[in-house]
């Protein structure tokens, strides 16, 4: 694996591989701007711009320019230019400077979110709040079953060039989630803090390749490097993906030895894409999968992974594909291979005799919402979690699933994360671990976070109206049945359940067709609509 770096020692004219191979090294930078100039346009015209000289290109296409633009000639030189000016803090999508709010999810420029969370009102700037509703409830943080893992030295992982537009992947994640525990009094304060510390190599290498792990901490030696086009890191990232993932595995000590019940993860960079030997998709190393084995090696013989990130867990599904004490099971969008990453069909069940310990609910399209899911999960989830019968239970709680993300599109709310967490808290007496994955709106996953906590803390899940027999999108009824379908084969309680939901399916079809009939023939006489009866024409037609 390549990593395109830039020393921090600042000899900036570099080009190391992570790998240890060869070392191409430039003009130094002896001239000042100059000889940045003469070193990037050596690579452009040998072919070999890193991933940094492609975001430079501008500057370099400038400097071009500037030598002859003789036979440059705009044709549309009156137009104005209206530049960006700022980019939304909850979603980072760029609007014109004079716009107040975000248009994209509507808020303010200079918003309180990063101070109070979703608590903060989306609509005017920051001036503090004025009243918040705390349910304290009657536990503290002495006696809470609940345990948070948390460190700030994960917000100093960020993408080290100041770009136009923010990296998804921001240390604002983190601040918002924290700032909204915060002013619930939830964390602080209700939960038990857990002491961060770094993951050994060792520990690591119960998961991923000794390669892999050199690869990343490497990375603390320079200024800035890219796995892959998405996936950066600074020279704090490595600690900060080992305490990411140390943090985890303690979780998992502390939760199944029985000292706390549960936990909540709050870390940065997610895992779930990374695999056995490569880091992508924002991740560097796998927390979850660190943390099914840290359980098993406290005592646990077999631990369920619920992933419900709007991507498929790729790297988790890789590295216990052929593992039958650890299942697998992620709801995520597909769309026929063309989401992000591209894996996870349903017929993606795991291989080298562990069938079956691999279950993806891949859904067809975006817009899917809290009914579908939870519709899955009494029908896929549950059922298989059950003959499973785990000792242990890890959430890959990534919440870009969540209403208004800007990455997902789909339409789960915190009532739809926390109604999810609550059925999965019955499954071996509670001992659950959620982690964060993804997620990128903060009013979203700072919202949806809190919301899971509560509900780990006891709570009834939040603003808790969904109904208890929910009914699914057709998009979504058909992705639940295909599963069914294949995974039936290595869990026969699925068997009885599938014949009933085909014959629902089959009645909704007829029923459906029977409705288009009658439409067809109860017709409003046309000429309604022209003459004295229009407004009896259109609301006719609307009724029929």
């Amino acid at each position: 694996m390549v990593v395109e770096t830039l020393d921090s020692s600042c000899d900036g004219s570099k080009r190391k591989h992570a790998n240890g191979g060869e070392e191409t090294h430039l003009d130094e930078l002896s001239n000042g701007d100059t000889g940045v100039s003469s070193s990037k346009r050596a690579r452009v015209s040998r072919g070999e711009m890193t991933f940094q000289d492609i975001y430079g290109a501008d500057a370099l296409l400038n400097e071009e320019d500037e030598e002859d633009d003789s036979d440059w000639e705009p044709v549309l030189q009156n137009i104005p230019v209206e530049f960006v000016k700022w980019c939304c803090v909850n979603c980072t999508m760029a609007n014109p400077g004079d716009m107040v709010h975000c248009y994209i999810c509507g808020e303010h420029k200079e918003s309180g979110i990063l101070r109070h969370g979703y608590l903060a009102s989306p609509f005017f700037k920051d001036t503090g709040l004025t009243e918040v509703e705390e349910k304290c409830g009657g536990s503290s943080s002495a006696t809470s079953s609940t345990a948070v893992g948390f460190d700030e030295r994960m917000l100093l992982h960020s993408e080290f060039e100041v770009k136009a537009q923010p990296h998804p992947e921001r240390p604002d994640r983190l601040r918002a989630i924290a700032a909204s525990l915060a002013t619930a009094g939830v964390f602080p304060g209700r939960c038990l803090p857990i002491h961060a510390r770094e993951i050994t190599k060792q520990e690591l290498q119960m998961v991923h390749t000794s390669e892999h792990v050199d690869a990343v901490n490497i990375t603390s030696q320079l200024l800035y490097s890219y796995f892959t086009t998405d996936t950066y890191a600074n020279e704090y990232s490595a600690r900060a993906a080992r305490l990411a993932a140390g943090l985890c595995a303690d979780l998992a000590t502390e939760i199944y030895s029985g000292r706390v019940k549960n936990g909540f993860a709050l870390v940065r960079p997610p895992g779930h894409h990374a695999g056995i030997k490569h880091a992508m998709g924002f991740c560097l190393h796998n927390n979850a999968a660190v943390a099914a084995l840290v359980a098993q090696a406290a005592g646990a013989r077999k631990v369920l992974i619920v992933d419900w990130d709007v991507h498929h867990g790729n790297g988790t599904q890789e590295i216990f594909e052929q593992n039958k004490s650890v299942l697998y099971i992620s709801l995520h969008r597909h769309e026929g291979g063309n989401f992000y990453p591209g894996t996870g069909a349903a017929a993606e069940v795991g291989t080298n005799g562990a069938e079956g310990y691999c279950v993806n609910v891949p859904w067809s399209c975006g817009g899917v919402g809290d009914k579908d899911y939870i519709y899955a999960f009494q029908h896929v989830v549950l059922p298989i979690a059950s003959q499973f019968s785990p000792d242990f239970v890890i959430v890959s709680a990534g919440f870009d699933a969540a209403r208004g993300d800007p990455l997902g599109c789909c339409d789960v709310t915190p009532a739809g994360y926390s109604r999810m967490t609550q059925m999965l808290g019955d499954i071996c007496g509670g001992k659950m671990l959620v982690i964060l994955e993804g997620g990128y709106n903060l009013r979203s996953i700072s919202s949806s976070a809190t919301a899971v906590i509560k509900v780990l803390l006891g709570e009834n899940p939040e603003n808790d109206d969904l109904p208890i027999a929910t009914t699914p999108s057709k998009a979504g009824l058909e992705t639940v049945l295909d599963v069914m379908n294949i995974q039936m084969k290595f869990w026969p309680s699925l068997a009885t359940a599938y014949s009933n939901l085909l014959s629902e399916w089959e009645t909704r079809l007829i029923e459906n067709k029977k409705n288009q009939v009658k439409r067809k023939l109860v017709r409003v006489p046309t000429w309604w609509k022209w003459g004295r009866k229009k407004f009896m024409y259109r609301f006719l037609s609307a009724r029929i």
